[in-house]
């Protein structure tokens, strides 16, 4: 207990003084993270929006995948992107495995499906309330897909928060492609795991309790957003 105890303290005081290691660790966490989730939300939310609202052959198989990969393996993407980025693969020459771009890479192949999933749905009930009234307007579906999504943009962004929570606690894929090398790929997730296996406990738990605030922020600001989109629906 004394030693857990100490482990605790020795956590307040990394997070207090902003040890120089720590800021350095989490700096790189949400810059990567960043960067997987708005490059994933370029392409899901308009791809999203026009299954949402374009029927064609195979659309019910495309929304199916569209689901099923929500539960993709964190550590199966991890080895997909490594063998795609090693020096045997076709990507190989570019140098990026054990890069953050590799982490990037990987984190837009687990968040794309989330907001691509959460989009179709959400733009196919906005479609089903709001299509006859674009159509007599003079909108084709295409063109409405730009109005769907400002109109959904509250529950959008919760499935962009989604995303974000799920990129920033992954630690399979981004140990995988990354290699967790010091001052280079290490992010909070891979830190605690290396730093829990070698003992060294403070740093271990001061990266666990910023990771935890992360999460309740996200969380408090998901709550935000559907209470901001149930208001916008009561109007």
């Amino acid at each position: 207990m004394e030693h857990i105890g100490t482990s605790f303290f020795a956590a307040l005081k990394l997070v207090i003084e902003l040890n120089s290691d720590l800021v350095e660790i989490v700096a790189l966490s949400l810059q990567v993270t960043l960067f997987a989730v708005s490059i994933s939300s370029f392409i899901a939310l308009p791809l999203g929006g026009i299954i949402a609202v374009h029927h064609f052959l195979g659309r019910g198989a495309v929304i199916a995948i569209c689901n099923a990969l929500l539960g993709l393996p964190p550590v199966v993407v991890g080895l997909a992107v490594y063998l795609l980025l090693s020096r045997m693969g076709p990507l190989g020459p570019l140098n990026l495995l054990f890069s953050p771009t590799a982490m990037i890479i990987a984190q837009c192949i687990l968040v794309t499906p989330i907001v691509t999933a959460l989009t179709i749905r959400t733009t196919s009930d906005l479609w089903n309330e709001y299509g006859e009234q674009l159509k007599s307007l003079g909108a084709s579906p295409m063109t409405s897909v730009p109005t769907l999504i400002w109109e959904g943009r509250f529950t959008l962004t919760t499935a962009v928060l989604a995303g974000f929570g799920r990129a920033m606690a992954e630690v399979g894929a981004v140990m995988i492609v990354g290699g967790n090398i010091n001052h280079a790929t290490r992010v909070m997730t891979t830190s605690i795991t290396l730093e829990t296996s070698k003992g060294d406990l403070g740093l271990a738990l001061g990266l666990g309790v910023i990771l935890l605030l992360l999460s309740i922020f996200i969380t408090g600001l998901t709550h935000f957003f559907n209470n901001a989109s149930e208001r916008q629906i009561l109007q």
